[in-house]
Formats: C-alpha cells, structure tokens, sequence
C-alpha cells in the first residue's frame, strides 16, 4: 500500500452497529491509506449501541488502531423512543458470530455519538463524508441538534432500504430503516446530497465460501479474524443464498462512499419512507417512475439510489484484507 498526504485522504465519518458485515466494511476502509476516518460512532440495530462501541473497539485492536478513531455511543431507542426487536441469528449474539472478543483497549470518548458528529463537522466544514450502516437514530438526532448540518457535511453515503428489491427483515423493509422509519424519513428528506446503497445492489455483491477460506488461510491477523467472524454470517446466509455465500451489505457501501466502485446503475429521485404502522412500515418509496425515459434526474431530488454494480466486489474486499 502507498502512503497518502494527509491533504489528500477523504475524511470519513462511520455511524454503524457493529455486527460482522459493519465489521468489515471498518476493516476495509483502515486497510486504505487514502481514508481517514476521523470518528466512529454506534446505535443499536444488529445489537445494542454499547455492544457495538466495544465491538468497535475490538475492531479497531485487530487492525492495530487503538486509539487512533475517536468511538462514541450513540442511540439506544428511535426516534420516537421506542427499543425494536433484536436478533442474533444474522451476528450472533453479541454481533461477531461468536468469535472470541476480549476486552478493547480503548475506551469510547464522553461525547454522544449526535455531538462527535456535529462537533467534527463544526471543526471541518465541507471536509467529512458521512456514511451510516446502520439504523439512522443518530444523524437524525444529530440534524435536531444541529439544523445547519446539512450544509457542513460534504455527503451522506446509507446502507439501507429497498427500491425494487424485497426487504430482509419484512416482505417490504430492509432491516436498517426498519428499525427507525421516523430517523430514515428525516435524514433521506433531508436537503443533503445522499446516496442510498439498498439491497437491490447489495444483494448482487456475494462473497463464497472460497474467498473465505482464502482469508483464513492467510498470514493476517486481520483476514484471519474477517474469515472467523463471516463464517457465522455465511451459516446464515445459506437460508438465503442455498450455499454458504454471504452478501456484501455495508462493505459495498463504505467502497461507493469513497469512490472504490461506481455504480452501473442509479437514479437521483425522491425517495420517501413508510411510517405507518402497518405491514409496509420502513419499506423505501424509490420515485423510479422516470425509469422509462433514462436517467434524468428528478427536479429537487438529492438522493441518488444505487440499483446495480459491476459485480465481482467481493474479490477486491478479499485481495485489500489479505495485504493488511
């Protein structure tokens, strides 16, 4: 890897719940050189937020960062003050698949996540990125708490929803904006540029079994652990796929975040999210009406959601992990 002038990094900020997909995409943007990640914060979703700070944490020993990426806690309701259901089939329950977490070294810091991300914004206008993999509880707590936000953030990157894909977690909703249709409506309305990575997209990008075992093999601390912690995600994965495969979810996110990979398909367009109580609650209303005619973007739309990559992605995950 070649070293780059701190000038020329993209400063990224990462709101996640840190389960094993979320894992991986941490991992894969502190293996490059070319990412700062200037702070990290978590909310409940895959786990609780205190769960995935330490898991965070942990992380960030494996890659040989303690203390260099500020952690702190954020959300453990929605928005509306409400604690949804939790799983560990997906991660496992304490969100990395049952692989042996000791205790992190560093500690998370005495700000709320919603105050990391207003302060780092305050401290950098139009330097950091955003990018949530996980329920939007913080940023939209983070917007309450600082309406001009919107204008000091340079972009917005969120894994999450469905356009034309079935949801995950119900017929109609992935599971990140279910958790908090309210927190999803007000960061996806709000007047930022976003970037919406649905399961539409995700869905495509599948890593094997073989490219796991590839990680296992190898002499990285790192891939090592990313091979561990996908071996649950890969058992569930198999309902799913029929094959011990696994979808690359807030991965391919963290890669278009930072110009890795450029969508194939995508439509800038209104995109609105069900808050009613029933069964299309968190389903994500993609305006694709237009789709018809190309790809003119929608007078007064700021979304722009991802529908189809290039494919092959996982491989390029595996290749960065194993130089680490």
């Amino acid at each position: 890897m070649t070293s780059a002038s701190k000038a020329d990094r993209k400063a990224l900020l990462v709101d996640c719940d840190t389960g094993i997909d979320d894992a991986i995409a941490l991992l894969y943007l502190l293996a490059d050189p070319g990412v700062e990640i200037c702070g990290i914060t978590t909310v409940f979703g895959n786990i609780s937020a205190a769960t995935a700070a330490r898991n965070t944490l942990w992380v960030l020993d494996v890659a040989g960062r303690t203390g260099q990426v500020p952690v702190a806690e954020g959300s453990e309701l929605t928005l509306v003050g409400e604690q949804t259901h939790r799983t560990g089939d997906v991660h496992g329950g304490e969100g990395l698949g049952g692989a042996e977490v000791r205790e992190p070294s560093g500690r998370v810091v005495g700000e709320s996540a919603a105050e990391l991300i207003v302060r780092t914004a305050r401290e950098r206008p139009g330097e950091v990125h955003l990018l949530a993999t996980g329920p939007l509880t913080n940023l939209a707590v983070a917007l309450r708490l600082e309406p001009k936000l919107t204008g000091l953030v340079k972009g917005v990157t969120v894994m999450g929803g469905a356009a034309l894909a079935p949801g995950n977690i119900t017929p109609a909703a992935e599971a990140n904006v279910w958790h908090d249709p309210e927190a999803a409506q007000a960061v996806l309305s709000a007047p930022w540029e976003t970037t919406l990575v649905p399961l539409d997209a995700t869905m495509r990008e599948v890593m094997t079994e073989d490219q796991r075992l590839s990680l296992a093999g190898s002499r990285s601390a790192v891939a090592r652990f990313a091979a561990d912690i996908l071996d649950h995600y890969m058992d569930f994965y198999t309902s799913v796929f029929g094959c011990r495969c696994c979808a690359c979810h807030d991965v391919l996110a963290a890669a278009i975040a930072v110009g890795d990979v450029v969508p194939t398909r995508a439509a800038t367009v209104r995109v609105a999210v069900d808050t009613s109580p029933g069964p299309a609650r968190g389903a994500t209303i993609c305006d694709l009406r237009g789709q018809y005619k190309g790809k003119a973007k929608q007078r007064g739309a700021t979304c722009t959601v991802v529908l189809q990559t290039a494919g092959g992605f996982p491989e390029t995950v595996v290749q960065r992990l194993l130089r680490t």
